[in-house]
């Protein structure tokens, strides 16, 4: 069964993030997105980078990298006055694990209005509607694992709402979420009560464990789901990514230094090889005169008539009928 194709633009209005640093982490989300989501999710997705928000072709989805984007830190999906999906995120360290982190629910859910049914992790609710962010319960740094030496974010699978836990059953793509449901260090899980129609979440900021908040109902019914319900949450989310962002880089860097190593060496080897493709001279070139020397043309033998071996079928005399 075939799949629409979604296609997203990476861009820089900053002077942070460079074009080339830009199309490094877009390689990634690439690969990220075909190896890793795709085949979980069922999506087929395409991330490119683009010198200039002028540059992106219509029907791609921007995903624009800025200075500051009124949250520090943070990230947000919008949606445009067509109601496409575009996100905002914020230079700095871990941008690539933010842009990761956009890139995967923008594919899973461009919208921001997917829910899943399931039984609430609060257990004096019954069934409950989760909204489906598959990057949040593990969104924190320690949690993200490299592409191409670029940090990415983990993210969960659909095992994720399954009633109970299985053996051998995979409910997030790194394995750091063991059971359904979980919300790790660093994460949070939103969901909708229907019966007194107001959100909940299950968030992971601070302390040894988790806790259950609630957020009230939500009133802007012209913006998505996710809009309001992140609205909500990056004011508390900040502080506790941040905690995790320095041993998160500090354990991609040697994977990022020893892929860049390799990189320059598969370069030069292609340099190399190309000079010598250059190099080599060319068959029939004249040295002295550097042009071609042709062969001298032969002329065309007409066949002897006179000799009966010149005729491939010779023909005899007439022979008159009896």
């Amino acid at each position: 069964m075939s799949t629409i194709l979604r296609q997203l633009a990476l861009v820089s209005e900053t002077n942070r993030v460079n074009f080339k640093e830009l199309a490094r982490v877009s390689a990634a989300l690439q690969k990220q997105a075909t190896r890793d989501l795709g085949p979980i999710w069922e999506v087929e997705a395409t991330v490119d980078a683009f010198d200039n928000l002028d540059d992106v072709p219509l029907g791609y989805w921007p995903m624009i990298v800025k200075d500051d984007i009124g949250l520090d830190g943070a990230a947000g999906v919008h949606q445009d006055d067509q109601g496409q999906p575009f996100a905002l995120i914020t230079a700095g360290k871990d941008w690539s694990l933010t842009a990761s982190h956009e890139a995967l629910e923008m594919l899973v859910d461009p919208f921001g209005n997917r829910l899943v049914a399931g039984d609430s992790p609060d257990p004096d609710q019954g069934r409950v509607e989760f909204l489906v962010e598959v990057s949040d319960p593990s969104e924190a740094s320690e949690f993200g694992y490299p592409v191409n030496g670029v940090l990415v974010s983990d993210f969960y699978t659909p095992s994720y709402f399954d009633p109970v836990k299985a053996p051998g059953v995979r409910y997030s793509f790194t394995g750091a979420i063991v059971s359904p449901r979980d919300v790790l260090r660093g994460g949070y899980l939103s969901w909708h009560e229907p019966v007194t129609d107001i959100w909940f979440q299950e968030t992971w900021f601070d302390g040894d464990e988790s806790e259950f908040r609630e957020l009230g109902q939500l009133t802007g019914k012209t913006r998505s789901l996710r809009s309001q319900v992140d609205e909500l949450t990056n004011r508390l989310a900040g502080p506790s990514l941040a905690r995790g962002q320095a041993p998160a880089l500090m354990a991609a860097r040697p994977s990022s230094v020893l892929v860049a190593s390799g990189s320059s060496a598969k370069a030069r080897q292609w340099r190399d090889q190309i000079e010598g493709l250059l190099a080599k001279p060319k068959l029939g070139v004249s040295e002295e005169t550097g042009r071609s020397e042709a062969a001298p043309p032969r002329r065309r033998q007409a066949p002897n008539l006179s000799s009966p071996s010149s005729s491939p079928n010779p023909v005899g005399p007439p022979r008159r009928r009896r």
